[in-house]
């Protein structure tokens, strides 16, 4: 019987290959889609969960009262470290590091830039990423030792066997080598390439040693990772380590600052804090893209519903016969569900060769490594219990439905559609262009969303400003590198900075300030500069004036206008505020920068004159200097200060681009999958269009001979489908609204929602669909009505 199901749904599906192919070509769109989406989806769920003990696994980090505003950091101090590792016995392993940044590794003449840092002694064990080579217990036992990953071994090494081989850091110091990772899963958070015990830092860093000197809560500057016990309380632990730093009376930074933990696997995809809680981060982008792969099933299935269902006249008599010798209902749903079924799968078919065209673009645009685990046995389970659901979901109305005509009726051709079946296709019909207009107006409005904030003036100079980072041999001969950079023609200024041009990577309090309310704090940016440096950034002096060469402004600074706001000044030249125990005096006042994200206010900051801190070099490209020729030009005078490191730089205006990818990342999938929604839509409108004309032959024919010309018969054919699509645009409109306004909410910096969008994204929709109906039209108001007519 179920054999006889399968085969007699074969045959009606070649009997119809027009249809057919439309159901087709809709579902395997719809379900590739869905899949593209789901894979990525479960990628991205997937980060950090290959480690053992995950679960376990957490970072420290602060929450810091500022005026009632509460503010999130991961930067951490090493005596929390300490006092965590020492007073609570519910964590197995307390691991400090440094920041995992860029450093050089040499060995003879092969000289590479890769990221890695300090950990503490105990970080291989609290993350067990698999040694190849080496012991988690010893490899940091002597603190000149590194742990290399395979690929870093294979940059530096070659074929060779690296361990007990020497690698110059920064050529500074000769590490030797005690273990060689297996390199890291695409999945993971950490990107380093090898690790150096934080003892190390503890005996070569001054910074690193004056903060263990120190001890206390203040040097915010490293990151903490804890490791709990098996029968460790999560939350026992949380509220026993919330108020350590408390305990420093007379450190307002301290008192003020609440440690919390967030778990490992949590980072990747929440990463933003407001108040002091998690409130999304790529999570936001994961949400947004499963309702748009359920919208575009979704839409897929009512085009299967619809097509199945306007045809039932032609299975009429079918059915009719069926029941005459003795068919019973359900029967005749199994029969349907199996058609439904066969054509579903035959979509899952085409959808994977769609699905394994579209992952190396997909993968490209993403930064993601998805692809088909056809291995995966849960993955055939789930995508196989998936599509049946969407075949018997999608089949169960028409199942129903054409199961449910009267045998006589039917056999002597009287049966007739009720009205119940054309307005429940038209509801379908407007359900599915509401969601594709949905996607449609999103995609305009974060298209220019994106280029508002794109067009939105910097601040400073980004299209010919280039950063390399500082190196101890290069801040010897910092001076003279200056000179010859500038003497070579290729560059017309030269600074120096603490952090990169596109980025503020310290955030300070300040101790006093004229105007300062018992209490208050306030927290800004900190950049520690060199000469020259507004100039080289591009930036604009509001008022006041730049750092001149020299010691002269060793106590001079210059704010931002947001600080000067900030801190209430009226007349901020030559006034007076405390940090770090000094008073300095404000000689300058720059215009607002976006040096931290484009979408917000400016952040407060605070430029501080700097002497040997430095970690960037700045120089600005002169006028009418090719980029490749400065940069084939430039790496010949960096190798002459720095032989022991490979010339690396960065172009700032691409660093400040790639604060733009995630938005532009969703404009491009929420475009790509509008244009689909509407393409799936559109393919339905097609066939409907078809069956309505082929049911309306002899009406056609009949005003054809009566004088009727083909725009009359074209807007005959037409009007039902325009109004179905204008009401889905007027049910669209406040859907779309009402989410929209709660996504560009969360942007300082945000379009203002206008009519206009949403009357283009009507326009649009009008014109897919006129398009689509009217060859289907015209071809019907075209033919020769003697033909249609000859039968009556």
């Amino acid at each position: 019987m179920i054999k006889n199901y399968f085969l007699v749904a074969w045959r009606n599906l070649l009997n119809n290959k027009g249809y057919s192919a439309i159901n087709i070509f809709g579902l395997a769109a719809g379900i590739a889609v869905a899949m593209v989406i789901a894979l990525w989806v479960v990628h991205e769920y997937s980060y950090d969960r290959f480690m053992p003990d995950h679960d376990r696994l957490y970072r420290v980090q602060r929450n810091f009262d500022s005026n009632g505003d509460t503010l999130t950091f991961t930067t951490v101090s090493l005596k929390l470290a300490d006092v965590l590792r020492n007073e609570i016995p519910e964590m197995e392993y307390v691991c400090e590091t440094d920041w995992l940044g860029s450093h050089a590794l040499k060995v003879g003449e092969r000289k590479v830039v890769m990221n890695g840092g300090g950990v503490q002694d105990d970080f291989l064990k609290a993350f067990q990423f698999r040694l190849l080579q080496g012991d988690a217990a010893s490899v940091f036992k002597d603190p000149f030792s590194i742990v290399l990953t395979e690929t870093a071994a294979k940059a530096l090494f070659g074929n060779e066997n690296p361990l007990g081989k020497m690698v110059r850091l920064d050529n500074q110091h000769d590490l030797a080598v005690t273990g060689i990772l297996e390199d890291l899963p695409t999945t993971s958070t950490f990107r380093f390439k090898y690790l150096y015990p934080f003892s190390f830092l503890d005996k070569t860093n001054d910074f690193v040693i004056n903060n263990r000197k120190s001890g206390g809560f203040d040097g915010n500057a490293f990151q903490i990772f804890a490791k709990l016990r098996p029968d460790a309380n999560v939350a026992q632990v949380a509220a026993k380590i919330a108020f350590v730093e408390k305990r420093e009376k007379g450190n307002v930074n301290a008192e003020k600052s609440i440690v919390i933990l967030q778990a490992m696997d949590r980072w990747h995809l929440f990463g933003e804090y407001r108040n002091g809680k998690e409130a999304g981060g790529f999570i936001n982008y994961i949400r947004i893209f499963s309702s748009v792969g359920i919208l575009v099933l979704l839409i897929a299935c009512i085009n299967f519903v619809n097509l199945t269902t306007a045809r039932s006249e032609k299975r009429a008599r079918e059915v009719g016969i069926r029941k005459a010798v003795g068919s019973r209902r359900r029967n005749l749903v199994f029969q349907f569900l199996a058609e439904s079924l066969t054509l579903t799968f035959i979509a899952l078919l085409c959808s994977f060769l769609i699905v394994a065209l579209a992952l190396p673009y997909f993968n490209r645009m993403t930064g993601a490594a998805v692809h088909i685990p056809l291995g995966d046995i849960r993955f055939w389970g789930i995508t196989i219990v998936g599509v049946a659901l969407t075949g018997i979901t999608a089949g169960l109305k028409p199942a129903f439905y054409l199961s449910s005509f009267n045998p006589v009726k039917t056999l002597k051709g009287t049966v007739k559609i009720g009205t119940s079946a054309t307005w429940s296709r038209k509801t379908l019909v407007v359900v599915q262009f509401t969601c594709s207009v949905v996607l449609v107006i999103s995609t305009l409005v974060i298209y220019r969303q994106m280029q508002y904030a794109k067009n939105r003036p910097a601040g400073f100079e980004t299209s010919r400003l280039m950063s390399s980072l500082l190196t101890e041999d290069m801040l010897k001969t910092k001076d003279a590198l200056k000179q010859d950079l500038l003497q070579s023609g290729l560059v017309n200024h030269v600074s120096m900075a603490s952090c990169p041009p596109a980025d503020i990577n310290w955030h300070t309090d300040l101790q006093d300030f004229p105007g300062k309310l018992p209490g208050e704090t306030v927290e800004m940016g900190m950049v520690l500069t060199g000469d020259d440096y507004v100039n080289t950034m591009g930036m604009k002096l509001q008022g006041g004036r730049d750092f001149r060469a020299g010691l002269s402004d060793t106590l001079n600074v210059m704010l931002n206008e947001a600080a000067v706001k900030r801190l209430r000044l009226k007349d901020p030249l030559n006034s007076q505020i405390k940090w770090n125990d000094k008073w300095y005096r404000i000689v300058g006042v720059v215009k607002d920068a976006l040096m931290v994200n484009p979408f917000r206010q400016a952040d407060p900051t605070l430029f501080l004159k700097s002497y040997g801190n430095e970690m960037y070099l700045l120089y600005q490209l002169a006028p009418g200097v090719a980029s490749h020729r400065a940069v084939e030009q430039l790496g010949a005078i960096f190798n002459r200060h720095n032989p022991a490191f490979p010339y690396v730089y960065e172009f700032v205006d691409e660093a400040y681009n790639n604060k733009f990818h995630q938005e532009m990342l969703t404009g491009r999938l929420s475009g790509i999958f509008a244009i689909l929604a509407i393409l799936i839509s559109c393919l339905g409108l097609l066939g409907l269009a078809a069956y309505m004309a082929e049911q309306r032959t002899k009406e056609i024919g009949v005003r054809k001979v009566l004088g009727a010309s083909i725009a009359q018969i074209w807007f005959l054919l037409s009007k039902d489908f325009i109004m179905l699509v204008l009401l889905s645009c007027l049910i669209a409109s406040p859907i779309a609204l009402y989410s929209l306004q709660r996504w560009l909410g969360q942007y300082d910096y945000r379009i203002t929602l206008g009519p206009a969008v949403f009357l283009y994204a009507t326009l649009l929709a009008l014109i897919v669909t006129l398009l689509t109906i009217s060859f289907q039209a015209i071809k019907a108001a075209m033919a020769n009505p003697v033909r249609s007519l000859r039968s009556e």
